[in-house]
C-alpha cells in the first residue's frame, strides 16, 4: 500500500491586509500619490502609484526606489498581521494590492537596470504570494 505524503501542517491560511481608508480613499479620488504617501507612509497603494507613474514615464531608477520603499512597508504590514515570510497573499483582497504591485513593479525595474538576482527573487515572492500574478 503506497501513501502520498502530505503536509499534515497545511499552508498557512492567507494574509489579509487591512485597508488604510484614508491613503485608499484619497488615492480613489485622484489626490497626488505623493501627497498621500507624505500623509500615509506606510501605505503601499500610495507608493505602488508612485511607481508605476514613475516606471510608466521611463525613471526605472525613481520607480525602483518607489517601490521598494512600498515592498518594505507592505512586509512590516505583513509582518504584523502573521505572515511568517511564506504563504498566500492573495490579490483577490483589495489591500494586498499595493503591496503585490511594489513586487512587480520592483521586479520590472529590477530588471531594466540588470539586476536579475532581484528580478528573479520578486518574481518568485509573486509565485508564493499568489501563483496567479507570475506564470
Amino acid at each position: 500500500m503506497t501513501h502520498a505524503h502530505r503536509n499534515l501542517l497545511g499552508e498557512p491560511a492567507p494574509t489579509l491586509l487591512p485597508g488604510i481608508p484614508e491613503a485608499d480613499d484619497a488615492l480613489a479620488a485622484g489626490a497626488d500619490p505623493a501627497e498621500v504617501a507624505a500623509g500615509n507612509p506606510t501605505s503601499s497603494a500610495a507608493w505602488a502609484t508612485l511607481a508605476e507613474t514613475a516606471l510608466d514615464a521611463g525613471r526605472t531608477v525613481e520607480a525602483y526606489a518607489y517601490a521598494r520603499t512600498g515592498y518594505h512597508r507592505g512586509l512590516d504590514a505583513l509582518r504584523r498581521n502573521g505572515w511568517k515570510g511564506y504563504g498566500p497573499v492573495p490579490w483577490s483582497h483589495e489591500p494586498n494590492r499595493g503591496f503585490l504591485r511594489c513586487v512587480t513593479v520592483l521586479a520590472t525595474a529590477a530588471g531594466r537596470i540588470g539586476e536579475v538576482d532581484e528580478q528573479e527573487r520578486c518574481t518568485q515572492l509573486l509565485r508564493d504570494c499568489d501563483p496567479t500574478l507570475a506564470p
